[in-house]
């Protein structure tokens, strides 16, 4: 059975850290501590004196103070390591915490889990090749030397990396080895650790490296082990549930995410925010619960990407600066149905082609095969369409040689509507309402991977009010935007109202618009 040495950094809360040394040991497990030399003396004398009875409980023999993308913080994994190796034999596993994380699966779910498969959890990808980095330095972080802390020596940092870009003073990678980056929390098996121990002893070259590079939690350890251990046996993940804002930030943990926790595929979390006091609670004592199931939905990722997608209201899609002196015609007419049933909008302008003999596209910032002619290479992509809409639009009048367009939006698009609002084009909104029964909220869910890969009906259940309500704030803020340009079609209103406002958003008579909609008599059909 796995017995799992725990690294534990920490700069913070003794009290947190001496309730996790505790809890992790009280079933078997053991815990090496680094605590921040920058912390008060009297907070590591605290966990200490708490903590000195404990034999499954060792300290790392020489504390550093750590810095944010400094060495110091693989300094302080390796002197934990090292104390755990030399205290705990049996350990089989060396798993890499922080007093932010938490459990977020039982001690006995964890230890079948690491028992099932012989493997090291690491994330490992190229450095250079991967998309790992979102911002900032890059090839920076390695190819200058770096002895400054960037948030505690700042005009150090950027005047050392000055001088060297300058005089272009710059290092190679030391041969033999691939850099490779991920995740600083990992998961190894002792014969790996005892492997990279090794290492570090036989190649100073190699350790010297990584001291001066720029975030080497990020790289080093990521670097060594696919170095050192076969491919087959490392599984490129992280145990530890995290994610990360559009701007690199880490993201809380609060006490409403505590079903959302359980339901990953992972076995802790960070960060769980200090004021979760519920959330934190309920995590500690799961730790020693036996026979608990868990069911896994691994909806969290897809669900913070919808919710984070929305943006500030009317921001998202805001004009960019290379659209300006782009304007569109005063002369021409853009008439856009705006529906959240994408089928029943092309049903629409499909009888609008054909009875009306108007130039009418579909879902062209939604869907790839929008049935696009060639514009050049704009239509290309989904990305290339939305970054130059007013190009792309002003592209389909030349091409398809028209003055009036009619064109398919999802009411999550309220923010490009406004955005052709305000240009001087004519502009007219047709707002297609339909029921959005349970069904349909169920669908859309599924469809969109909010659940997660393997959905469960609790979770879906559990996310229709969250999706429900946000559909409707789509329709209000559609609503709020086209304002006096808005016409609506309802699924519940009479076909004489329905006709009416088709033509005025065709700019026909009552009856030829009546004609456009009895070609479909199945409008609204699901």
């Amino acid at each position: 059975m796995a017995k799992i040495a725990f690294i534990l950094l920490a700069h913070k809360d003794p009290d947190g850290v001496i309730a996790q040394a505790q809890r992790l040991t009280a079933t078997g497990d053991f815990v090496a501590i680094h605590f921040d030399r920058r912390a008060p003396a009297a907070a590591f004398t605290a966990i200490k004196a708490a903590l000195q009875g404990n034999q499954r409980v060792t300290f790392a023999a020489r504390r550093h103070r750590c810095g944010w993308g400094a060495w110091s913080l693989v300094a302080a994994t390796l002197e934990a390591v090292r104390a755990a190796v030399t205290a705990f034999p049996t350990a089989t596993h060396f798993y890499m915490l922080s007093g932010d994380c938490l459990p977020i699966k039982s001690a006995e779910y964890v230890h079948d889990f690491l028992d099932k498969d012989d493997a090291d959890y690491i994330e490992s990808f190229d450095f250079f090749t991967s998309n790992w980095i979102k911002t900032g330095f890059r090839g920076e972080r390695l190819h200058y030397r770096h002895w400054f802390n960037e948030r505690t020596q700042s005009r150090l940092f950027y005047l050392s990396y000055e001088i060297q870009r300058r005089l272009k003073i710059t290092r190679p990678v030391p041969k033999g080895i691939q850099v490779m980056i991920g995740s600083q929390w990992w998961c190894l098996r002792r014969q790996t650790i005892e492997k990279i121990l090794g290492f570090c002893e036989e190649r100073p070259d190699i350790v010297g490296f990584f001291k001066t590079t720029w975030i080497p939690d990020e790289t080093f350890f990521q670097t060594l082990v696919p170095h050192l251990v076969a491919r087959d046996q490392i599984r490129r993940r992280t145990l530890t549930f995290l994610m990360f804002s559009d701007y690199g930030m880490p993201v809380s943990f609060y006490d409403d995410h505590h079903d959302l926790l359980l339901g990953q595929d992972y076995l802790f979390a960070r960060k769980i925010s200090p004021q979760a006091l519920d959330l934190r609670a309920r995590l500690g004592a799961l730790w020693a619960e036996k026979g608990r199931t868990f069911t896994i939905t691994g909806e969290a990722t897809a669900l913070f990407d919808f919710l984070v997608s929305r943006g500030r209201v009317g921001r998202r899609f805001g004009g960019r600066f290379w659209e300006r002196d782009q304007d569109l015609r005063r002369s021409h007419q853009l008439l856009m149905v705006v529906c959240k049933k994408w089928h029943v909008a092309k049903r629409l302008t499909a009888a609008i082609r054909e009875g009306a003999g108007l130039a009418a596209v579909d879902y062209l910032f939604n869907e790839e095969d929008a049935g696009l002619p060639d514009l050049g290479g704009i239509e290309k992509s989904l990305g290339k369409r939305q970054r130059h809409r007013r190009a792309l639009i002003r592209l389909l009048f030349q091409q398809l040689e028209r003055r009036r367009l009619v064109i398919c939006v999802d009411p999550h698009g309220a923010g490009m509507i406004a955005d052709f609002i305000s240009d001087r084009i004519e502009t007219r909104v047709l707002l297609i309402e339909t029921r959005l029964d349970v069904d349909y909220l169920r669908g859309h869910i599924l469809r969109t991977g909010l659940a997660g890969a393997a959905p469960q009906p609790a979770a879906v259940e559990r996310l229709l009010p969250m999706v429900r309500g946000e559909l409707e704030q789509e329709v209000e803020r559609v609503r709020d935007v086209a304002g006096d340009r808005l016409l609506t079609l309802d699924q519940d209103a009479s076909a004489g109202h329905n006709a009416a406002q088709l033509g005025l958003f065709l700019g026909v008579e009552t009856d030829e618009a009546a004609g456009i909609l009895a070609r479909v008599p199945g409008l609204f059909d699901d």
